[in-house]
């Protein structure tokens, strides 16, 4: 039978993700709207997300952190225009984003001495083949598979080469340590469920060291440049960002960093997260048409959460006749305004994506689970 009771939020979607509980427009009515970021207000505000950044995510005081545009697609292209080159480098894949920058590095940069360790969907790469004598660029939560690496273990702390971490769908939803991290990205509209076009840039010492101690062979774009004259340009650290900020976009953050600190801070965050995710793995334990797509339970993300059928009637099928019955279950539950934007990545394998991140509200993923086995069933009579 149809369930009776639906999501209060139906929004689901992996990006942008959904706002916090109890959001509103007027909670942003003091956006410095009208007013130039680089005044002494505008400086304030953006000093005071970077400060508040610091604070929920514990990061060291002796990191930078920069606001930079395009989001973490931006923050990612300025850490590798700006530090590779200097040694080889170790490429990690397993989603598409992390081919992604595979492609940058190898068609883009044209970087000569590039060790590729790539795995199919719902699988790590073996990490003990990384050569931290390399630097090292990966994802911490390929959003695309719901994969992510279990822990910073592997991480070898007397690291000759930089790491590199793309964490838009981790930071704030799991435990980054900063001691095996030298540059860590991430967008606003993941995690917090802020607006889009904004990165953030976090850089260790280390980091710092290698932009003032290697100059690229390449053109840098003035979006892309953190130095001048050999030294880091402090002023990005400080809130003056490289270009024009949206500040309605930084008082909608600040506000998401601000209920952040209400529910408990990262420990808070991650709980909620986590929550989420126990709900759908639960569901999962019982359920015989449904798995993950990560292969290993150490490995399933709690945000991006990624699911496969698993009937062998379904498995039989072309990806195209896949994509079909899970299109079918994603239109019944828009249509019925109990699931938004849950199909699966486009390159992905067919199946569905669920975020459970910290705006999510575990009810309202609760109430999910029944909508999905009755799309499911209404999918599969449909053939």
């Amino acid at each position: 039978m149809k369930p009776t009771k639906k999501p209060e939020n139906p929004f689901f979607s992996s990006g942008p993700c959904p706002k916090r509980p109890g959001w509103s427009l007027e909670q942003l009515d003091q956006a410095l709207l009208g007013r130039s970021h680089r005044s002494d207000s505008g400086k304030q505000k953006l000093e005071e997300a970077i400060e508040r950044t610091r604070e929920i995510l514990q990061v060291p005081d002796d990191y930078r952190i920069g606001i930079v545009p395009a989001s973490d697609t931006g923050a990612m292209e300025i850490a590798m225009w700006s530090l590779l080159g200097a040694r080889a480098v170790d490429m990690l894949a397993w989603d598409s984003f992390g081919s992604g920058w595979i492609n940058d590095v190898i068609t883009q940069l044209k970087l000569a001495d590039v060790n590729l360790l790539e795995s199919d969907y719902g699988r790590l790469p073996d990490l003990e083949q990384v050569n931290f004598d390399n630097d090292v660029v990966f994802t911490w939560n390929g959003t695309t598979a719901g994969v992510k690496v279990p822990d910073g273990d592997w991480i070898a702390a007397d690291r000759q080469g930089l790491t590199i971490c793309d964490a838009t769908s981790a930071a704030f939803a799991m435990d980054l340590p900063w001691n095996k991290l030298d540059v860590v990205t991430y967008s606003w509209q993941k995690v917090l469920g802020g607006e889009a076009a904004h990165g953030m840039l976090i850089l260790s010492p280390r980091a710092v060291e290698r932009l003032e101690s290697w100059t690229p062979t390449w053109p840098m774009p003035k979006l892309f440049r953190l130095t001048s004259k050999g030294k880091l340009i402090e002023g990005i650290f400080r809130g003056a960002t490289i270009n024009t900020p949206s500040m309605l976009c930084v008082e909608d953050y600040l506000d998401a960093l601000k209920w952040s600190a209400s529910v408990g801070g990262l420990s808070g965050l991650i709980s909620r997260s986590e929550a989420n995710f126990n709900a759908i793995q639960t569901w999962v334990s019982k359920t015989d048409w449904i798995g993950f797509l990560a292969e290993q339970p150490e490995t399933r993300s709690n945000t991006s959460v990624c699911l496969q059928i698993t009937e062998a009637w379904f498995r039989a099928m072309s990806v195209d006749q896949q994509l079909v019955v899970t299109r079918k279950m994603v239109a019944l539950l828009e249509t019925e305004a109990a699931a938004f934007d849950i199909e699966g990545y486009r390159d992905a394998p067919p199946g569905l994506r669920i975020w459970c991140g910290a705006t999510v509200e575990t009810s309202n993923v609760e109430n999910l689970l029944p909508w999905l086995d009755w799309a499911f069933l209404q999918a599969k009579e449909s053939l």
